[in-house]
């Protein structure tokens, strides 16, 4: 089961999964006014409609494109390893990516990022990061 689910098992509340597929830098810095060209999305998944609306209107506030990941059962699709993880993309790409998630992939792909990075050692930038992520998977 995706981990957003067994959390909010154990919480016995619904959870809302979003932020977890942008970089601390890009979310600090790269946010633009909603209708800017190019502006980054961030993926939000659950299973009440009405939270995920509230939730979407947060990531608008902070400069984000809000996507619809579907319900946090699909919520794995923008975990670490998927096309729509980490990878600076428009909201156009991030649901391309998220669409494109292999669930069987994903622990692969997983491993090959985690060795990617050490590969690199402790001076991985932030565009770095994103090439690293897109490298695995190419969406063009």
């Amino acid at each position: 089961m995706p981990h957003s689910v067994w959390v909010s098992k154990q919480l016995g509340r619904p959870v809302i999964k979003a932020f977890n597929n942008i970089l601390a830098h890009s979310l600090a810095g790269l946010g633009r006014p909603e209708g800017s060209a190019g502006r980054l999305a961030i993926a939000v998944a659950g299973d009440d409609v009405r939270s995920k609306q509230i939730v979407g209107l947060v990531v608008n506030e902070t400069g984000f494109d809000p996507v619809d990941a579907g319900s946090l059962d699909e919520s794995w699709r923008q975990q670490p390893g998927t096309p729509a993880y980490c990878c600076d993309y428009d909201a156009e790409k991030t649901r391309k990516g998220l669409a494109a998630a292999v669930k069987r992939e994903t622990p692969k792909k997983l491993e090959r990022l985690i060795d990617l990075y050490r590969q690199r050692g402790s001076n991985i930038t932030h565009a770095d990061v994103v090439a690293m992520n897109r490298s695995l998977n190419p969406l063009d």
